[in-house]
């Protein structure tokens, strides 16, 4: 019995000790299954010049993974072409990653294809490198015909752009000439005012004494508003029409002027009219000044009978003569000439008046020398605001934007400068006005030479100082291309001589930037005139372009 229960125990031990290896491995496998899997291949290891290679990469993993691909020129010294979608196939618990890249290369030669990190979950894993070839297409020169390089051809400045600055002269001019049809030559609605102040002054007053009629003066309890523009009325249709000065005189005055016209014939009113017409006034003097309230059947019956003295005043007048229609023709003609006079001289002066705010305006916004220079043209700023050129000049190429086509140049070398140098290409432009200038120049040595710059900076500060130039000052530092190809930037300042042979000194600038290695040499000069701003735009404008190949 004790020998039974030994056995099961024994049985049991070994039991849990198969169940601990199972787990084991188990674990053992579930670790292994989820280690990535990352393979690289390329279709082809040798190429012709810009003809593309297919570099792939597979990665297996957990569907859970997070799997960062290259991005960007991580292929350099190849060059990536496209970048294609990622290819996602998922088999239970694992997926299949497959990234594909097009790379070329435009120089011959062996070029190593550096080892690419994939990162998996914050890991990172490398590819293999590998070596790619890379061949020139082969020439035949004897089969082939040559041909002499053509001259150049000069070439009459195109007129693309002219409708453009027709169309803002003309859209320009439309609007001074809208403004001013608007403010001096438009007919502008009369208002009522304007209407009635238009009216004879019979007309006017007797429309007035109907306005009078109808407001609500008498309804509101305002005697004296209402007798003020009854007495305003009738005062101003006798100043206008018996040409009496009745506004700036007393009743009595008024009164007594009348009773002049009539006993001198010139105004056939009768006895009673006139002593109506002085009550009347009487009333309105109570009214205005001691604050008298006659009764409102009072004050309608005196705006009725100064109608009547109207009335009566206008039939009273003698007919005007040939010679009084005359003069008050010409009279209104001249208030017309006045009138449109006045016109034109507030619609010049609206127009001035805007060209002057808007002038203002643009030289606080954009600074008078710009305005200026906008209006009147300025080279260097037409140079600027027109359309650049991207190219490349010489071999090795310098590449840079420049706002005219370089030509090349045809400088004479010494004796023993041929006979160190296998090629010497020089392109230039010069700015028929100013200083302005840009040159390019590419040396190729027939033997290797270190890279040294200063003797070729002195041979430049020599030709400038042959030239004419006089206290040149020179000052150093590194320049960096955009893609990080180090060179030298030699710039400062002197007096430099005019183009045409003129023996006046302007103050100038200058910038030269040079870059080279072991039998290659090239650099690009700039100067402009130092009170020249859009030269400074232009010149750094051009040295953020500027790039170089400095292999042959």
């Amino acid at each position: 019995m004790q020998s039974r229960k030994f056995n099961i125990r024994t049985n049991s031990g070994t039991l849990l000790q198969q169940c601990a290896l199972l787990l084991l491995c188990f674990c053992s496998l579930s670790v292994f299954s989820q280690t990535p899997k990352i393979a690289s291949s390329v279709d082809t290891t040798f190429i012709k010049i810009g003809d593309q290679i297919n570099w792939s990469v597979t990665v297996e993993t957990d569907t859970t993974a997070q799997v960062i691909f290259p991005d960007g020129q991580t292929f350099s010294p190849l060059e990536t072409v496209e970048a294609f979608a990622t290819d996602t196939t998922r088999k239970k618990n694992r997926m299949l990653l497959q990234k594909s890249y097009a790379l070329t290369q435009f120089d011959s030669g062996a070029y190593k294809l550096p080892a690419q990190r994939i990162e998996i979950d914050g890991v990172g894993y490398f590819t293999d490198s590998l070596i790619v070839n890379v061949a020139t297409v082969p020439v035949d020169t004897l089969k082939q015909q040559m041909f002499d390089i053509k001259p150049l051809l000069e070439v009459e400045k195109s007129n693309a752009d002219l409708w453009k600055t027709l169309l803002w002269i003309l859209l320009g001019l439309a609007i001074v000439g809208g403004l001013f049809y608007w403010l001096v030559l438009r007919k502008k609605p009369l208002t009522e005012e304007e209407k009635v102040a238009l009216l004879p002054p019979y007309d006017r007053a007797l429309l007035e004494l109907k306005n009078l009629e109808n407001s609500k003066y008498l309804i509101q309890d305002e005697y004296k508003q209402y007798y003020s523009e009854l007495t305003d009325i009738v005062r101003s249709y006798l100043e206008e029409d018996v040409h009496v000065s009745a506004l700036e005189s007393t009743t009595d005055e008024l009164i007594e002027k009348l009773e002049l016209l009539k006993d001198a014939g010139e105004l056939e009113l009768d006895t009673e009219t006139l002593s109506q017409f002085k009550n009347i006034l009487q009333t309105a003097d109570l009214v205005k000044f001691a604050k008298s309230k006659p009764p409102t059947s009072v004050a309608e019956q005196d705006r009725k009978s100064i109608e009547q003295i109207v009335i009566k005043t206008h039939d009273a007048l003698p007919e005007p003569t040939e010679e009084e229609l005359m003069q008050q023709a010409e009279y209104q003609e001249e208030l017309l000439q006045k009138k449109q006079k006045r016109k034109v001289v507030l619609g010049v002066a609206a127009v001035v008046g805007v060209l002057f705010f808007a002038m203002a305006f643009a030289i606080v916004r954009y600074g008078f020398s710009y305005l200026k220079d906008s209006v009147l043209g300025h080279p260097t700023k037409e140079l600027l605001e027109g359309e650049w050129v991207a190219s490349s000049y010489g071999y090795p190429p310098i590449q840079l934007e420049t706002p005219r086509v370089l030509v090349r140049q045809q400088p004479t070398l010494p004796d023993e400068a041929k006979e160190a140098i296998r090629e010497f290409q020089n392109f230039g432009y010069r700015s028929a006005i100013g200083l302005f200038t840009i040159e390019t120049v590419s040396l190729t040595f027939k033997e290797p030479v270190a890279f040294d710059p200063n003797p070729t900076v002195d041979q430049i500060i020599g030709q400038f100082e042959g030239q004419g130039a006089k206290n040149i000052i020179t000052k150093k530092e590194e320049f960096t291309t955009i893609s990080g190809t180090k060179g030298l930037k030699v710039f400062g300042s002197g007096k430099f001589p005019l183009p045409g042979g003129s023996e006046e000194l302007v103050k100038g600038n200058y910038t030269i930037v040079m870059f080279g290695t072991n039998g290659v040499q090239q650099y690009v000069v700039l100067s402009w005139l130092e009170e020249d701003t859009y030269a400074k735009e232009i010149a750094d404008r051009i040295l953020k372009t500027l790039e170089v190949k400095l292999t042959v």
